[in-house]
């Protein structure tokens, strides 16, 4: 199947993949650095964005969005690309791994490595939104409001432009896949680590308010495991330089050859029955999410 995409740049390939509720642009902060190195596609997953939902009778499941957006890549001509995924994108990119059609991954934040299914919510947040939605362009340009709205997913919802905010809400509120790719993601976890036979890099936000980090028995083994400092669930408008420089890194290197002031760390076990997040993976504001328990997703 077709994808909306973004294609720039040359250089090694790179596969670039976003989060519940959210589209290819929540990597326009660091695409510019990206392109100046790799050849980069950045894919709207099916049912998102301005791509076509998945053909019916087949589940918006990470591994099902995993084939379609891997088979769109090599269509493109991209074999194997390193891939990087924020949140449900980070589910999918760890399936694509496990599929053997990546060279490396890069997960920020990704969803699917709770201990167990989260289990499906009544998406109120998201019902609510879509309700009021003709109001929003009115909602969004009181700078307080839409900060609000998006601190969820961003630790520093004041670097978004009002053109940002209002698209990446735009994008939770509008996405037809959305319902079904959330009950998805809520209905299962990422399984078989072990068979992802490609080097693994996971990367979580210091900063994240949506989703906690996961246990190191629920990672790949061998698995980098890096914490954002001053990044939240969505990292890449919080911290595009250390975003775009990590990326680099696990995918090569850069010929810049600058260090990415990241921090080693050990993850630390989230309670799911003790988190219930505004916004979070039911609510995901602009991204997708689960919820601040080991993502915007809103309403993961």
């Amino acid at each position: 199947m077709e994808l909306n995409h973004v294609r720039r740049g040359s250089g090694e390939p790179l596969l670039l993949i976003h989060g519940l509720g959210a589209t290819a642009t929540m990597w326009a902060p660091v695409l510019d650095r990206l392109a100046a190195e790799r050849d980069v596609l950045a894919v709207d997953m099916p049912g998102f964005g301005r791509s076509p939902e998945l053909p019916a009778g087949r589940r918006a499941t990470p591994a099902n969005l995993a084939r379609a957006v891997a088979d769109f890549a090599a269509s493109q001509g991209l074999e194997r690309p390193h891939v990087v995924g924020n949140s449900l994108g980070g589910w999918v990119a760890l399936e694509i791994g496990k599929a053997g059609d990546a060279s490396g991954v890069l997960a920020l934040s990704p969803a699917g490595l709770f201990k167990r299914p989260l289990g499906d919510r009544p998406g109120t947040a998201r019902k609510v939104g879509q309700t009021l939605r003709p109001l929003l362009p009115a909602v969004m340009s009181v700078k307080p409001m839409r900060e609000a709205l998006i601190r969820t997913s961003l630790n520093r919802p004041d670097r978004l432009t009002k053109e940002e905010a209002t698209d990446l809400i735009a994008a939770w509120l509008d996405s037809p896949g959305y319902a079904a790719a959330n009950h998805e993601m809520r209905s299962a976890v990422f399984e078989h680590g072990e068979l992802v036979g490609v080097p693994v890099t996971i990367a979580w936000g210091e900063a994240d308010r949506l989703l906690g980090p996961p246990e190191p028995s629920r990672m790949p083994p061998g698995t980098d495991y890096l914490t954002l400092p001053g990044a939240g669930h969505v990292p890449t408008w919080d911290e595009p330089e250390l975003v775009a420089g990590l990326i680099l890194r696990t995918s090569g290197g850069s010929k810049a050859d600058e260090p990415v002031e990241t921090t080693e760390s050990e993850p630390v076990e989230v309670d799911l029955e003790a988190h219930d997040t505004v916004g979070g993976a039911e609510n995901d504001v602009p991204g997708e999410a689960p919820e601040r328990v080991a993502s915007p997703d809103r309403d993961a």
